[in-house]
């Protein structure tokens, strides 16, 4: 699974994994609970291959930022909670991401990145999107 089938809807807890279209929006299914739901078109509705986290100088794709955290952590859960202070939650962010936008990037996206991180290492999908990741062809090459 990728980053591309994993959603975020504004008002619901947690993650969902994309399942199918229907003519009216999709079914989505939770990765906490595996219930599924409706999603109609006009619901707030965020794909995770979308994201991306401002720095001073570029957006990093939120794909790299679970690589950054995943390397911290030697794979395990973050060692900080969504909980913790804001202080103790902008350290840990300055850790992995160095040069992120403090002013474009507040406490409560970096909540939702500590959340998501933990629900997919849970549910052990960051493996996956490594090596999804990894099978794309490199962009940097000449043709």
């Amino acid at each position: 699974m990728s980053l591309e089938k994993i959603l975020s809807i504004s008002g619901r807890p947690g993650l969902y994994r994309l399942i199918t279209q229907t003519r009216g929006g999709f079914v989505a299914e939770s990765l906490i609970d595996r219930k599924r739901l409706s999603v109609r078109i006009q619901q707030n509705v965020s794909l995770l291959s979308e994201i991306a986290i401002y720095t001073l100088s570029e957006e990093v794709p939120l794909l790299d930022v679970f690589n950054k955290i995943k390397t911290k952590e030697n794979g395990e859960k973050a060692s900080v909670r969504a909980s913790d202070s804001r202080d103790k939650l902008e350290a840990y962010f300055f850790d992995i991401l160095p040069d992120y936008d403090e002013d474009r990037v507040y406490p409560s996206d970096i909540k939702k990145v500590i959340q998501w991180y933990n629900l997919l290492q849970e549910q052990n999908l960051l493996d996956d999107l490594d090596a999804k990741n990894s099978d794309k062809p490199d962009s940097s090459e000449e043709e």
